[in-house]
């Protein structure tokens, strides 16, 4: 029996992306940005194919990545934001209405989101996360977009 394989080429020539994130914690998304700008240049995408946008915070991220998704400017979108929880449930309820609208965004669009919201439990977690021990999940997200991208192309 023959099964055929679809698979992303991880190559960024020619692809338009925009990068959505939240200012809120920014020595933390600004690790995230550089990290999803240096894995899109370094596999094919020009700077001046990447528009970044930033926003207050986590919570905002959803509105602004569905209004680029329908504007058809882009294949793709990279979200990133840090919320890191405190004493009361805010980091639950911003947590889920960010995920819940990213993904509602790109299902009602049709235009692939990297999520790259880190939702961690302390300073420490996030600081791993946004380029130390954890990896950084910056160019995670950026990877999975692109990859996700290129496999959608072929379907």
């Amino acid at each position: 029996m023959s099964v055929k394989t679809i698979e992303g080429q991880l190559d960024a020539k020619g692809l338009k992306f925009a990068i959505v994130a939240a200012r809120f914690n920014d020595f933390i998304v600004d690790r995230l940005i550089s990290g999803a700008v240096d894995y899109l240049v370094r596999h094919g995408a020009s700077k001046d194919d990447l528009t970044l946008v930033r926003l207050p915070g986590a919570f905002e991220l959803p509105i602004a990545a569905q209004k680029l998704a329908r504007s058809g400017s882009y294949h793709g979108i990279v979200v990133l934001g840090a919320v890191i929880r405190g004493a009361t449930p805010h980091f639950d309820y911003v947590c889920n209405e960010c995920a819940k609208g990213i993904a509602q965004a790109s299902m009602e669009s049709g235009v692939p989101m990297g999520f790259g919201l880190l939702t961690c439990d302390s300073l420490d977690q996030a600081i791993e996360r946004a380029g130390s021990k954890a990896g950084n999940k910056g160019v995670e997200a950026a990877s999975a977009l692109l990859e996700t991208v290129r496999v959608l192309e072929q379907l």
